[in-house]
């Protein structure tokens, strides 16, 4: 560790690094640490596995991806000189604007270098830098899975299997010397492919029509097929050796010809400077924080209405799970919103532990415990509880509609709507609004464009929609914000910035001054109507929401009154005079004559018929109202017979009877088994306590600084265990250990060992095999040996503990300079 010559393995570049680089890399990559590696060779043997570099090219940025593609098809190990020409080219072809992309490369390269090593992806010096092999045999090029730069193999790959008199016959059509040799004529054509001046001599002698077929090729894919007797200009590229066979029917263009064809590019197009988020429109701060606040208003007054709905009892679940297409209409059309939008309500709710299943026999949707005390809340902190929920939820509503990869449908509250991308996506969405000037609205091409080149591979698989799921989930992030009062008129609000950066309460108190503040009175008008001319206290709205229907919402919510509202308000308690006193103390206007009529004619009526149980039976001390029912045909369904002068039963069960009763136009009362009124609460319906779901985790969590520190000092405590030098068995004695193996010696000398070791403080090498039978090497310092145990400072644990002397294996010395 201590020599400055190259590293010879990845393992080399890691035990060479500080302990931050390494906490570096375990932020980087988390998944790493489950579970904590034993030592850095663990370590380094884990960051190449195929799944754990997968997961870290997905992280990367476009212009660290094409770094990497660059390395991987760059000799290797590569000079840093030769991946800069790879990004940059070698300055020769005439293209537009190369020097500004050259500059802005060579400008960029060393920082995605070293997001490339920081991720243990790269190692060794500048002069030497190596891919891991795993990276390169996912970016190397290969008839299966084409390379991301379009080149095709080297020469040596392409002709490897390719008989020396062909060999011979490619070097005499080029005009090279023949040889017998087959590695000296592939360095001889390799040698010809990468000279500008020789390369650009035989391409002037090619026909127009060969180069027509070079030019298409040389971007990529390198792959053509041939016919068995293919085309003049096809032979002349097959006879130099332009195009070589892969197999009877196909051709590819060897990698360095394609180089010399693009002036040494690897890409088309380096993408070394972000995309910069344009702005689409700029307008007044206040004027978006205040289009956000009426947004936030709207939004909380659409969750409580939602929530009202399913009050008592809301649509039954699914059998596998969420909710119907046609329930999920009939919300739409209560909230006056298409279904997308409503299933985004759903699902807010949902997320935010406001609405869950009630776990009944016939499972239905209701409203928790915790929707009556987000009720409670002022409507600032009932906002800053929803956007906190939306933000880090997984579930996606903008799925709903769609179909899964078997083709089953996705419903809303559905089990197949999470996306463990999502939260990241709209966060970084979020922040590139929070980039840009207050009050300026970005524009979305741009975003999108953005979004892409920071993570080209995550999600990049077209969808059925056309395009891929990062880019879906921030065009819903876009309406799902602005929604939520997230946003105001596309720009990010003065509260959600605050949100974001310095919490909730930061946020709640911005957003208060900008909500409308609720009104004590509405406007009674003649035609049984009320006008609320904005939001209302909640005792208020509540009571009201009662009495009467809503008929129109908007700036102003229009009230009705009907026979059934005020039947409705009766049945939950309220009297006639209740009614009157309650209208005259909230009204602003005097109460109009016939909704005073209205009242008192309903009131008259109500309860003067009696349904209970019987199955059901009808009682009326009026005997002709019971005459009249059982003349009306449309009773005829409900099977009445007359019991007594004043007593009619039905078959029917009492909930039917009552319904019915009532579309006939009487005004029946529920009574209990002691002849009681029965009084309905409305919203009385609620689940157990649940718990908001739990988003789905994309990959292990990022780990805090204090698992990072004890993972790293865990690694070197192993590392250290693993690589310290161990003193030769003497000769004479039994103790044995190859390179890597546990140390065996004798019950008497593994004693004596330690027990020397204890009286003169040094670290000693054991191997030890625990309760459950795994085996494991350490280093040791024996503090106390007594009653058959060890106690010692464990280096590799970095602790004290205590070890049973008849499962030491073996003991032997370190070495002086390894300890």
């Amino acid at each position: 560790m201590g020599t400055t010559t190259s590293p010879r393995t990845l393992a080399e570049a890691l035990r060479a690094r500080g302990d931050e680089s390494l906490a570096g890399l375990l932020r980087a990559r988390p998944d790493l640490l489950n579970p904590v590696p034993n030592d850095i060779t663990q370590l380094a043997t884990r960051a190449g596995t195929r799944a754990s570099v997968v997961r870290a090219l997905e992280h990367l940025d476009r212009f660290a991806l094409q770094t990497a593609e660059a390395l991987a098809v760059a000799p290797d190990p590569a000079p840093y000189a030769t991946l800069l020409s790879l990004l940059t080219g070698d300055g020769l072809d005439d293209g537009e604007q190369r020097d500004d992309v050259g500059a802005a490369v060579t400008a960029a390269l060393p920082g995605a270098l070293a997001t490339l090593r920081e991720q243990a992806l790269v190692w060794g010096e500048d002069e030497r830098l190596r891919l891991v092999r795993t990276a390169r045999e996912l970016l190397a090029p290969s008839p299966q899975h084409p390379s991301p730069t379009g080149l095709g193999p080297t020469v040596a790959e392409a002709t490897a299997g390719m008989s020396p008199g062909r060999l011979q016959e490619i070097l005499v059509a080029s005009g090279l010397p023949a040889t017998h040799d087959p590695v000296s004529a592939v360095a001889a054509l390799s040698s010809l492919f990468t000279d500008r001046t020789r390369m650009a001599e035989l391409l002037d002698t090619a026909p127009v029509e060969a180069l027509s077929v070079l030019d298409r090729l040389v971007w990529g894919p390198p792959y053509g097929e041939v016919t068995p007797n293919p085309t003049p200009p096809v032979k002349w590229l097959r006879d130099r050796g332009l195009l070589l066979p892969v197999s009877t029917r196909t051709v590819v263009l060897p990698r360095e010809a394609a180089l010399h064809l693009r002036a040494g590019r690897a890409h088309r197009v380096p993408e070394p400077v972000p995309p910069v988020v344009a702005a689409a429109t700029e307008r007044d701060p206040q004027a978006v924080d205040r289009a956000a606040a009426g947004q936030a208003f709207t939004a909380l007054s659409t969750v409580e209405e939602l929530l009202k709905l399913w009050n008592g009892g809301g649509p039954t679940i699914l059998r596998a799970g969420g909710l119907s297409v046609r329930e999920l209409k009939r919300v739409a059309a209560a909230l006056e919103v298409t279904e997308p939008i409503a299933a985004f309500w759903v699902e807010l709710a949902y997320a935010a532990g406001l609405l869950a299943s009630d776990g009944e026999s016939d499972e239905r949707y209701a409203p928790t415990p915790a929707y009556d005390e987000w009720l409670d809340l002022p409507a600032q902190d009932r906002w800053t509880h929803l956007a906190t929920a939306w933000l880090p939820a997984t579930r996606v509503p903008g799925l709903v509609g769609g179909q899964d990869a078997k083709g089953r449908a996705l419903s809303a509250l559905g089990p197949e709507l999470d996306r463990s991308a999502a939260p990241d996506v709209r966060r970084r969405v979020l922040s590139l609004f929070a980039e840009l000037p207050p009050g300026t609205a970005p524009d979305p091409e741009t975003l999108l464009r953005r979004l892409r080149w920071e993570r080209p591979l995550r999600g990049s698989a077209p969808s059925a929609e056309g395009t891929d799921l990062r880019s879906r989930l921030a065009l819903w992030t876009l309406n799902e914000a602005e929604l939520l009062g997230i946003t105001g008129r596309g720009a990010l609000s003065s509260q959600t910035r605050a949100l974001l950066n310095e919490g909730e309460e930061a946020a709640a108190a911005l957003l208060a001054p900008l909500l409308p503040e609720p009104l004590d009175h509405v406007l009674l008008q003649a035609d049984l109507t009320a006008v609320a001319p904005g939001p209302l206290e909640r005792p208020l709205a509540e009571t009201l929401s009662v009495l009467a229907d809503v008929e129109s919402k908007g700036g102003a919510t229009v009230y009705r009154f009907t026979p059934g509202s005020v039947r409705r308000a009766l049945d939950a308690g309220q009297a006639a005079a209740d009614l009157h006193a309650f209208l005259a103390a909230h009204s602003r206007t005097p109460v109009p004559q016939p909704l005073s009529y209205l009242i008192d004619d309903v009131a008259r009526r109500h309860g003067h018929l009696r349904i209970g149980a019987a199955s059901a039976y009808v009682r009326c001390d009026d005997e002709a109202v019971l005459n009249e029912i059982l003349a009306d045909r449309r009773s005829t369904g409900l099977r009445l017979r007359r019991l007594a002068p004043t007593v009619l039963a039905s078959q029917a069960d009492p909930g039917s009877l009552l319904e019915a009763l009532r579309e006939m136009g009487y005004a029946p009362a529920a009574e209990s088994a002691e002849g009681d009124v029965l009084i309905t609460r409305a919203g009385a319906r609620r689940t157990p306590p649940r718990t908001p779901p739990t988003p789905v985790p994309e990959g292990p969590p990022t780990p805090d600084e204090t698992l990072l520190g004890a993972a790293v000092r865990a690694i070197r405590a192993g590392d250290t265990a693993a690589t310290v030098v161990r003193k030769e068995p003497a000769e004479g004695t039994t103790g044995t250990h190859a390179s890597g193996s546990l140390p065996r010696t004798t019950s008497a000398e593994t004693l004596a060992t330690v027990q020397a070791a204890a009286m003169t403080g040094t670290a000693v090498w054991i191997g030890y095999v625990n309760a459950e039978g795994a085996a494991s090497q350490r280093v040791i310092a024996p503090v106390r040996v007594e009653g058959g145990f060890v106690t010692a400072y464990d280096h590799t644990a970095d602790e004290v503990r205590t070890f049973a002397l008849h499962r030491i294996t073996g003991v032997a010395e370190l070495a002086e300079d390894g300890t």
